[in-house]
């Protein structure tokens, strides 16, 4: 480019707001714009974000930072107006998210290997609960159902929200649940965790076993967060807003904000965020076909 990139303010493109991914990219944002030397400014576009991206102009001052729903929507429904390999290039992971897998106290199971004993003697006497269909925390209860050989009855709720307090009220008994969601309960003893959906003990819940050590061999779900820009946009730009992104990821600061959001904060290259991504379509895109889950 024969102008010098940026000279002027960035756009990125944002889900609602207060969600994870959201504040993220919040934070990501305002300690990127000194590196850049231009402002970036968040603009929540909700569902449309994406299609928004798609089609705006590849020079580096639209980008999107998104989730899972970005890549994974084309399996749910159709005709979604935008082509996650075609459309965007990747520029970073800014943030990872395991699940926590909490049970109601009521649950005689203190471990993985109890709780999957117990579904396995009681087929469909056990229910979890999820936000809407294809969220992460029903997805990965169905890839436990599938990888523990086991059938654990969905309870679909709104939101989140609406699905842990149904586990609090003994309504359901398990939940794959997003990690800064439930912290506070846990301190407080007033849900029981078995494990943690990360492959590796995640630092977000210190001492918790891994899903994966506790009886189900492979086992992983991880909520993805990353910066894209639209296809097409210049290798230079790219590379320019990977080294200031990932340098403010690295930042102690920014690590220990993203901590108390419930998230950890994971630079990568463009080319590390683009296998993190396939991976994620095709086996999350292999479940979604096998149970038959539609938006």
């Amino acid at each position: 480019m024969a102008e010098i990139y940026p000279n002027r303010p960035i756009r990125m493109l944002a889900p609602e707001i207060g969600g994870a991914s959201d504040i993220a990219a919040r934070l990501v944002a305002q300690s990127v714009s000194a590196g850049l030397g231009q402002q970036v400014v968040v603009d929540n576009r909700g569902s449309i974000a994406p299609e928004i991206a798609a089609k705006a102009p590849p020079d580096g001052y639209t980008l999107i930072a998104y989730g899972s729903p970005l890549w994974l929507n084309p399996f749910l429904r159709d005709n979604v107006p935008w082509d996650p390999m075609k459309d965007f290039l990747p520029v970073t992971s800014i943030a990872i998210a395991p699940n926590v897998l909490i049970v109601h106290p009521s649950v005689p199971a203190h471990s993985v290997k109890e709780l999957v004993a117990l579904a396995k003697a009681k087929p469909g006497a056990l229910n979890y609960a999820s936000g809407s269909s294809g969220a992460l925390t029903h997805l990965t209860g169905e890839l436990f159902n599938a990888m523990a050989g086991v059938k654990i009855v969905r309870v679909p709720y709104r939101g989140n929200g609406p699905a842990l307090n149904a586990l609090y009220a003994g309504e359901v008994q398990l939940m794959f649940a997003n990690a800064g969601s439930v912290i506070p309960q846990l301190k407080s003893g007033r849900m029981k965790a078995l494990a943690v959906t990360s492959a590796q003990p995640s630092p977000l819940v210190p001492g918790l076993p891994t899903v994966a050590a506790e009886g189900v061999p492979r086992f992983e779900s991880l909520s993805i967060i990353g910066v894209f820009a639209p296809a097409r946009t210049p290798s230079a730009v790219i590379s320019r807003l990977n080294t200031e992104i990932v340098k403010a990821l690295n930042a102690s600061d920014l690590k220990a904000k993203y901590a108390g959001l419930g998230v950890e904060a994971v630079g990568s290259s463009p080319d590390e965020f683009r296998a993190a991504v396939r991976r994620d379509m095709a086996k999350w895109g292999t479940l979604i076909k096998d149970a038959g889950i539609r938006e």
